[in-house]
C-alpha cells in the first residue's frame, strides 16, 4: 500500500469529521436559534425543507464537478465554503433570513457532502478491501464532538453566532491544510483484482458472463437508503428538541441526546466492516434495521429522560450499519457504472436525510412530537423486512470467499 494511499485515507477521515461536524454544530444550535427567531416547530419544519433543497441541488452540482475536475480540487473548495457559510443561520434574525442562510448552508453541505463520498469511493477502491463504514464512523464522530463543544458553549452563555462562527472558521483553516492529501483525478480509477471479482459478484455476474440488469434493484436500493436516511435526519434536527419540549430538559443535557445518537454511531460503524466479513451485509441491514425500530419506539414511550437516552443510543446503534451497505452494494452493482449507481442510492438518501425533519415537523400539527417519531418505527421495521436485496451479493460473495479456502 503506497504512502500516498495511506495518506489519502487520513485526508478523507478528516473531510469526514468535518462535515459531520459542521452540520452537528447546525444541529444542536437549532432550540436556541428558534427560540431567537420565534418560530414553531411546524415552521421550523417547513423551514428545513429548504436546508435540504439546497443541499440537493448541491449535490447535483458537486457530481458533475467532481466528475469534470477531480475530487481533489472539489472537496477542498466545498469544505472551505461550507465552513464559510456555517455561520450563517446563527446571524439570523427573522425566519426569511433563516431560511436564505438554511439554503445556502445546505447547497454547500451538500457539495462537501457528495464529493467526500466519491473520494471515499475512489479511496475504497484503492485499498481493496471494506474501508467505507470508517469514513462513515468519522462522520458521526463530527456530530458527537459538535454535540460536546456545543452544549460548552450553550453552558457559558455564547450566542449561536459566535459558536457557529468559530467552528467555521476552524473548519475553513482544517479544509485548506488536508488538501494535499487527497489523491489526484489520475488516480482514482485505479483499483485491484480483488475489487473487480467483488464488483462482478455482488453484479450478479455468473462465471459464464452472464449479467443480470442491475437498474431495478438500485431504486429499491435508494427506496431503502431514503428511508434509514430519513431517519437519520429526523434524529439529527429534533433529538433535542426532543428533550428539551417533551421532557422538560435543560438546554446544555438536550444537547446530549443528539450526541449520544451520533456517539453510538460512530461506535457501530467502526465496528461494521468486521461484522459485514462475519455475518454479511444482508445482516448487517435487518437486524440493525430492526434495533433501530425497537429505539426510536422507546423514545417515543419514554417518561423518563434516562430512558429517552437509552433509546437514541439503541435507534443510533440499529441505523450506524445500514447506510454504508446500501452504498456498497450501489457501488458494486455494476462496475461500468459505479458512480452514477452510488449517486442515484446517495442522491435519494440524502433527500430523506434533509426531508426527516421537515416531515416530523408537519406531523407535529396533528400529534404530539414523541408520537410523531413513530413513523420512524414504521420505517426502520419495513426496512428490516426489505434486506433481503442484499442477499445475492452478500451470499454470493460469502460462499465464493468460503470454497477459496
Amino acid at each position: 500500500m503506497s504512502h500516498s494511499v495511506r495518506s489519502a485515507r487520513v485526508a478523507t477521515f478528516v473531510y469526514f469529521v468535518l462535515c459531520g461536524t459542521m452540520m452537528g454544530t447546525w444541529v444542536v444550535h437549532i432550540p436556541a436559534i428558534e427560540s431567537r427567531v420565534g418560530i414553531s416547530h411546524a415552521t421550523l419544519g417547513g423551514l428545513l425543507v429548504l436546508l435540504g433543497a439546497g443541499a440537493f441541488a448541491g449535490m447535483q452540482v458537486a457530481g458533475r464537478l467532481t466528475d469534470r475536475l477531480g475530487a481533489r480540487a472539489v472537496v477542498p473548495a466545498t469544505g472551505v465554503l461550507c465552513g464559510a457559510t456555517l455561520v450563517l443561520p446563527g446571524l439570523a434574525q427573522e425566519p426569511w433570513t433563516l431560511a436564505v442562510a438554511l439554503l445556502v448552508f445546505g447547497f454547500c453541505n451538500g457539495c462537501l457532502d457528495v464529493s467526500m463520498n466519491a473520494h471515499a469511493v475512489h479511496v475504497e477502491k484503492a485499498y481493496g478491501r471494506p474501508v467505507m463504514s470508517a469514513f462513515h464512523a468519522t462522520f458521526s464522530a463530527g456530530g458527537a464532538l459538535a454535540a460536546l463543544v456545543g452544549a460548552a458553549t450553550v453552558s457559558v452563555g455564547l450566542s449561536p453566532a459566535v459558536g457557529m462562527a468559530a467552528m467555521g472558521a476552524l473548519g475553513v483553516m482544517i479544509a485548506l491544510v488536508s488538501a494535499r492529501a487527497l489523491l489526484p483525478a489520475a488516480s482514482t480509477a485505479t483499483g485491484t483484482a480483488a475489487d473487480v471479482n467483488t464488483d462482478i459478484e455482488e453484479a450478479g455476474q455468473t462465471p459464464g458472463g452472464e449479467r443480470s440488469s442491475p437498474g431495478g434493484r438500485i431504486w429499491v436500493l435508494a427506496s431503502l437508503a431514503l428511508m434509514v436516511m430519513l431517519c437519520e435526519g429526523a434524529a439529527n434536527d429534533w433529538s433535542a428538541l426532543h428533550l428539551k419540549d417533551v421532557l422538560g430538559a435543560s438546554a446544555s443535557t438536550a444537547a446530549f441526546a443528539y450526541g449520544t445518537f451520533a456517539a453510538t454511531m460512530t461506535i457501530g460503524r467502526l465496528l461494521a466492516d468486521r461484522l459485514v466479513t462475519r455475518f454479511g451485509s444482508m445482516a448487517i441491514l435487518r437486524y440493525g434495521a430492526a434495533t433501530a425500530a425497537v429505539g426510536i419506539t422507546v423514545v417515543a414511550l419514554a417518561p423518563w429522560m434516562w430512558a429517552a437516552f437509552a433509546g437514541w443510543a439503541l435507534f443510533g446503534l440499529g441505523l450506524s450499519g445500514c447506510v454504508p451497505q446500501l452504498f456498497s452494494a450501489a457501488g458494486h452493482a455494476d462496475p461500468s457504472a459505479a458512480g452514477a449507481n452510488v449517486s442515484r442510492v446517495a442522491g435519494l438518501g440524502y433527500v430523506g436525510m434533509l426531508a426527516g425533519p421537515a416531515v416530523i415537523g408537519w406531523l407535529t400539527h396533528l400529534v404530539a412530537l414523541n408520537h410523531a417519531f413513530v413513523l420512524l418505527t414504521l420505517l426502520c421495521a419495513s426496512t428490516a423486512a426489505a434486506a433481503g436485496i442484499l442477499r445475492t451479493g452478500s451470499v454470493r460473495t460469502r460462499e465464493t470467499a468460503t470454497s477459496s479456502h
